[in-house]
């Protein structure tokens, strides 16, 4: 293709969008062509955002081709006595000034680009054809970025190749997922898949614990700490807990800001010594109301650790499934469950298909087993796009308690307090759900939106256990499971 005919192919390009903006102006809007006219408006420019979003995928994809096409050809034609150091500095430069660009996006561009046109063929595909977005392919290239090139492709053909089993559990495919989530499911996947074991990479992950200060604008800063994932998720849920106990009529505080005050004064002070909120410096305190941290009765958080039946019992080293978090060592989840922590609940899995098959019975009700189930088959908020994990959702009946609705698996959701306030207050109603599958939504336009499934996989054998032995293992497992 000729300057002239990629002139001409832009100049195209523009006109349509053109005749695009006219139309959400409400330009090109036959007034009396629908029996609503706003209702049509309407549909046509959700109709709109979802070409521009296969559009900006498409352009994604060409952008892509290019960058990549480009560095090839510069190589073949940069002659031998330059050293590839300085070629390639020479590339991201011509990147960066043509796209106005900063050197290190440019050169960040120039790799991602090189990764997806060499490595990653299927998620470039996925671009090309729009079914990904620009996100969607950043996040394959960086949860594949420490892998080798069959773990990369593995990675990719179980959720974009055309014969996947189940590319994206409760999607057609993970263009559907909002990048963050999909990001989840292909992180968790990695994690137990990876060739070196999770128990290995975690113990030097360990010792490279540590927290970091950044300071940021209007006077303010952040304190990051990076820390092993049982430690992490307890700190979060019992700083939450202590939040909400400090909730009140007369406490003017919001949760995030009550949950920032409880660290810096558990930090600053152990949490017993000053008032909740005090800063340590000049004796200034930044709250008006409530009590001390010390006098707040912490209410009660159970978070679910997944662990595969071989794993608990020592047989395997497969990754357990913290709630809220994702994969862990087996090693934390065993000590987890061996040593009662408080607010950690076991769940097992059925050794033959990676399903839920039993929750710890040390505080067995009826209602709390429900709650339990529900945080398993869901995972999270159902809402397209939420991440809220299960400790903060709410159980909500699908179809109301006096319409005839039951207190059953099959008609209960668990959206976070957010997505529950806005299906009472506005159009967004859920679909029916099962014992296995979370309800999907329908938007006040009519679309129909599905929910994430967990991605559950059969566990890990341990080694030696021959086929004929496995029927054995499976009914002793189950006996006493059911003793």
């Amino acid at each position: 293709m000729g300057s002239a005919a990629v002139v001409r192919a832009f100049a195209d390009i523009d006109a349509a969008l053109a005749v695009l903006a006219a139309e959400v102006a409400g330009a090109g809007l036959e007034p009396f062509s629908v029996a609503d006219p706003l209702r049509g408006l309407a549909d046509g420019c959700l109709d709109i955002l979802a070409g521009v979003a296969g559009c900006e995928a498409r352009l994604a994809g060409l952008k892509v081709q290019a960058v990549a096409a480009y560095a090839e050809s510069d190589r073949a034609v940069t002659p031998a006595a330059v050293s590839a150091q300085a070629q390639e500095m020479a590339v991201v430069a011509e990147v960066a000034g043509v796209l106005t660009i900063g050197a290190r996006a440019a050169g960040v561009l120039l790799n991602e680009s090189q990764v997806l046109a060499n490595v990653l063929p299927l998620t470039l595909a996925g671009l090309q054809d729009g079914s990904l977005s620009w996100a969607h392919a950043k996040v394959v290239v960086e949860e594949t970025a420490t892998l080798d090139r069959a773990g990369a492709a593995a990675l990719e053909a179980h959720f974009l190749g055309p014969d996947a089993p189940n590319p994206a559990r409760g999607c057609a495919g993970p263009g559907e997922l909002v990048p963050h989530r999909f990001r989840h499911k292909a992180r968790t996947w990695r994690e137990r898949h990876h060739p070196e074991s999770l128990e290995k990479r975690h113990a030097r992950s360990v010792a490279e614990r540590r927290v970091e200060h950044r300071p940021d604008l209007d006077g303010m800063a952040w304190f990051h700490a990076y820390l092993p994932a049982d430690t992490a998720s307890a700190m979060w849920n019992r700083t939450t807990a202590l939040a909400r106990g400090l909730q009140g009529p007369d406490e003017s505080r919001t949760l995030p800001q009550l949950c920032a005050d409880i660290f810096a004064d558990a930090v600053l002070s152990n949490g017993q010594n000053r008032r909740n909120g005090q800063n340590g410096q000049h004796g200034q305190t930044v709250q008006d109301s409530g009590g001390t941290v010390a006098d707040v009765r912490t209410p009660h958080a159970e978070v679910l650790v997944t662990v595969p039946v071989f794993s608990l019992m020592g047989l395997t080293d497969e990754p357990a499934m913290l709630d809220g978090h994702g994969p862990i060592p087996a090693s934390m989840a065993r000590k987890l469950v061996a040593d009662g922590a408080g607010s950690f609940y076991r769940v097992l899995v059925d050794p033959r298909d990676g399903a839920p098959l039993e929750i710890g019975r040390t505080s067995y009700r009826v209602t709390k087993a429900i709650r339990r189930w529900l945080r398993m088959r869901d995972g999270k908020c159902p809402f397209p796009g939420c991440s809220n994990n299960s400790l903060d959702n709410e159980a909500d009946h699908l179809l109301a308690w006096h319409h005839g609705g039951t207190t059953g698996i099959s008609n209960l959701g668990q959206p976070c307090r957010k997505h529950h306030r806005l299906r009472h207050t506005s159009g967004w109603t859920p679909t029916p759900a099962t014992k296995h599958e979370p309800p999907g939504w329908i938007s006040p336009s009519g679309r129909r939106y599905k929910s994430e499934h967990q991605d559950w996989e059969p566990p890990h054998w341990p080694r030696g256990c021959l086929p004929g032995e496995r029927s054995l293992f499976e009914e002793a497992i189950l006996k006493r499971l059911s003793a």
